[in-house]
């Protein structure tokens, strides 16, 4: 589990994901970090509204991880550098319906024909646990994604190969293929990608100044 930050070895961070996307975002941040998954059935958590969605996705996201730590936060020395736990979630809305991981072929192939000369939001939810503490921060980032049109001879050679749709909204919006059909992009990269460089910046500040 250690890890540390680039800036000091005051703290320790785990990334609570397997997305190469953001474990590549928070390696380019400077950290080091330990990585865990968390085996929750995500589609067994449901709520109307997506930001409240990604919000308790990420926090069932970290109670897994939590129980999972066998050595737990009760045999901690109080001189131990404290640990941070960042766990998130993202889903993609377009047209007003919540667009998670698409399940199929066909399901894949219908939420790509829907962002073609439309918008899409991608809602993320990122939240810092200390386990040191138990104290929790957390936030959303919500960039917009305006496309032109998509030809229908691009969707169906993205749907076949397959590696393009296997995220939320079903389509890696920032692969250099798809690069050409976004005609906007109000946010960041990172924040499409599923970990806002900003936002994670913030939280891990936030979370240490309750531990101090």
């Amino acid at each position: 589990m250690a890890s540390s930050s680039n800036n000091s070895p005051s703290f320790k961070i785990i990334l609570g994901s397997s997305s190469p996307a953001r474990r590549a975002i928070l390696s380019d941040m400077g950290y080091e970090f330990a990585t865990m998954s968390a085996d929750i059935d995500e589609r067994a958590i449901r709520r109307e509204k997506p930001e409240e969605l990604v919000k308790a996705l990420a926090e069932a996201k970290a109670d897994a991880i939590k129980l999972n730590l066998v050595d737990g936060c009760a045999d901690r020395d109080i001189r131990d550098p404290p640990t941070l736990l960042i766990t998130s979630d993202q889903v993609v809305v377009s047209k007003g319906v919540i667009r998670e991981r698409p399940r199929s072929m066909e399901e894949a192939r219908e939420f790509i024909k829907a962002y073609s000369g439309d918008r899409a939001l991608a809602v993320n939810y990122v939240l810092l646990t200390n386990l040191s503490t138990g104290a929790t921060k957390g936030g959303w980032d919500i960039p917009e994604i305006c496309f032109h049109h998509i030809p229908v001879e691009f969707i169906e050679e993205v749907v076949k190969e397959g590696d393009m749709t296997c995220v939320a909204g079903g389509l890696k919006l920032t692969h250099p293929s798809v690069l050409p059909f976004i005609k906007e992009l109000v946010g960041t990269a990172d924040g499409v990608r599923g970990l806002p460089r900003e936002l994670t910046e913030k939280l891990i500040r936030e979370s240490l100044e309750v531990n101090s």
